[in-house]
């Protein structure tokens, strides 16, 4: 699964590096990227593995003398962005981790992180609207 998210990201900054736009800029644009796609994995996971397998809701932090809105954006942070922000920090861009692996995974010309990316920001949606047209069935 490891060698499957290399992939991904090596396709993601060698697409992105091949952009004149982002000469200067790569990384922080591959991070976002990233870090986004696997927000949305993370929160779909989250959200199955609560509702439907354990019925019960234990990720998330309360922190009721903050306004609701307030509490959620922070829970938001540190439950969802933050880990995928680290761990993709501590596995690719430590250490210019980056450099040994791209001689090591080949180029998808940006079709696999493509596909990543837009998987990850599709299944959710769709997985709501599948929900949303049962519920009103049943």
């Amino acid at each position: 699964m490891l060698g499957l998210y290399y992939r991904i990201w090596i396709d993601c900054i060698r697409r992105a590096r091949l952009q004149p736009a982002n000469k200067y800029d790569w990384k922080l644009k591959c991070m976002i990227l990233m870090t986004i796609a696997m927000d949305f994995n993370l929160i779909l996971f989250m959200t199955l593995l609560e509702k439907f397998v354990l019925k019960v809701y234990f990720y998330k932090i309360d922190l009721s003398f903050l306004p609701s809105r307030l509490n959620n954006i922070l829970n938001h942070i540190v439950l969802f962005i933050l880990p995928c922000l680290a761990l993709n920090y501590l596995l690719i861009l430590r250490n210019n981790r980056y450099e040994k692996l791209l001689s090591k995974y080949p180029y998808y010309k940006g079709k696999l992180f493509l596909w990543y990316f837009l998987i990850s920001m599709g299944l959710p949606i769709v997985l709501l609207w599948i929900g949303i047209l049962f519920s009103r069935f049943n």
